[in-house]
């Protein structure tokens, strides 16, 4: 009787080390997200809307250097040792961190901690983007290729699950202890990542052995993704989607308008990663999806509806004549829902790029597809906050979950072979 592929990708002592690695390496990001934004938020509430700006500035800090830099780091990603790369990658968060932890004893200026927070948010998008494709890269290294799409699985389960258990003991750090606390968790769990990343031991090198010029490389890389065009289409999807449906970067407002605090604040930023973790452990043990096409349509149609339902759990609470605690337990439960919708287009995105690209092309390909993540993510902090500040929080919500229908009929127009898709990694029939 043969072991199924995702119970055999732990069976390998090195893959076990590159999960615990991501999932330690999570919590510290996570961790660091929380209380950065609490604390841009703590230093700017006293006027809502352009508390809203600085909250959705902190994206746009980190994304710039992000996606200025990720192509380049695909590239190293695939001339260079990616093990090296991670744990440096994670050497530099880490005394970033240091920083971090440092100033939340130091009784400073408003604008100094201000400059401070976004400084190192800034340089923290630049340590991401190396991290994020040498690790995507680094699967193909420790797992044969018949065991990663089961391998990708469980990478989503523990990351989310650490998404998950980060933002709500963040904000029971915050509750307890304020900053200094919850900055200095955030730093044992980088340490531990980067312990985890040194002891990690690679069956095999899979850098291209003939490396190019560094613009042919990447435009090699670039020419690839454009001619996966369902790889393309899944994952221009999700960009818009996410960029104009994301409400992360508003969640310290909603969290004052819900009456609950820090520790409501870490809640409902574990929400999309609870639903994530539920909606990750049923793929894995159910079988691999028959129709995956219509599967990526109906989580993207949930999620939007699940924005809007957010958007609007005030109002609706307030129309049933309940009180802030239903409201609050209706966009907990929305946030929920919406994070389990998105793991489904999640991994399948994941499953097409880790069987479609050639190990020696995974960094460059996966720095073209952080690319689409990062705009869709950080850039989407940065939108929120603008249109937070044209719209009003409300009503900013809920035109990005209507926005998210508008995006799938334009994917559908332009890329109609998604629906095809059958059996994740299978063409769709001519």
């Amino acid at each position: 009787m043969s072991t199924a592929p995702q119970a055999s990708a732990v069976q390998h002592g090195s893959f076990r080390l590159y999960l615990g690695a991501i999932v330690l390496g999570t919590l510290g990001i996570q961790i660091q997200g929380v209380a950065v934004a609490w604390q841009v938020f703590r230093l700017t509430q006293a006027d809502t809307a352009n508390a809203a700006l600085a909250l959705g500035a902190i994206g746009l800090a980190e994304v710039i250097p992000f996606v200025g830099a990720v192509l380049f780091a695909g590239h190293v990603a695939d001339t260079h040792n990616r093990r090296r790369i991670a744990r440096w990658a994670i050497a530099a968060m880490t005394l970033l961190g240091i920083g971090l932890f440092a100033q939340s004893l130091l009784t400073l200026e408003t604008w100094v901690q201000l400059t401070g927070l976004y400084a190192t948010v800034m340089l923290g998008g630049l340590a991401r983007s190396f991290l994020t494709t040498a690790r995507q890269a680094m699967i193909a290294e420790l797992l044969p290729r018949e065991l990663i799409a089961g391998g990708v699985r469980w990478r989503n389960t523990l990351f989310e699950l650490a998404c998950v258990i980060g933002p709500g003991l963040a904000g029971l750090l915050l509750w307890l202890g304020g900053e200094p606390l919850a900055y200095g968790l955030m730093l044992g769990c980088f340490f531990g990542s980067l312990v985890a990343t040194s002891l990690l031991k690679p069956t095999q090198q899979l850098q291209t052995r003939t490396p190019e010029p560094i613009w042919q490389s990447l435009a090699a890389g670039i020419r690839f993704m454009r001619s996966q065009r369902i790889m393309l289409g899944a994952f221009t999807m999700d960009l818009f989607a996410v960029l104009l449906g994301g409400a992360v970067a508003l969640l310290p407002i909603f969290s004052q308008m819900l009456g609950v605090g820090e520790f409501g604040f870490g809640l409902l930023r574990a929400a999309t990663s609870m639903g994530a973790v539920v909606m990750s452990i049923y793929l894995i043990v159910r079988p691999p999806l028959e129709r995956a096409g219509p599967a990526l349509y109906a989580s993207f149609a949930v999620f939007g509806l699940c924005i809007i339902g957010f958007g609007l759990s005030i109002p609706l609470a307030s129309a049933l004549g309940l009180g802030l605690q239903a409201a609050f337990v209706f966009s907990f439960l929305f946030l929920l829902i919406s994070g389990g919708a998105d793991a489904v287009n999640v991994i399948i995105r994941q499953t097409i790029l880790q069987t479609t690209v050639p190990p020696e092309m995974m960094g460059r390909v996966s720095a073209v597809t952080a690319v689409f993540v990062g705009c869709s993510n950080e850039l989407g902090m940065a939108e929120s906050g603008l249109a937070a500040r044209l719209l009003g929080t409300v009503n900013s919500v809920v035109f990005g979950g209507l926005a998210t229908f508008g995006v799938m009929g334009l994917t559908h127009w332009r890329f109609p072979e998604i629906w095809h898709l059958r059996k994740i990694g299978q063409e769709p029939p001519k």
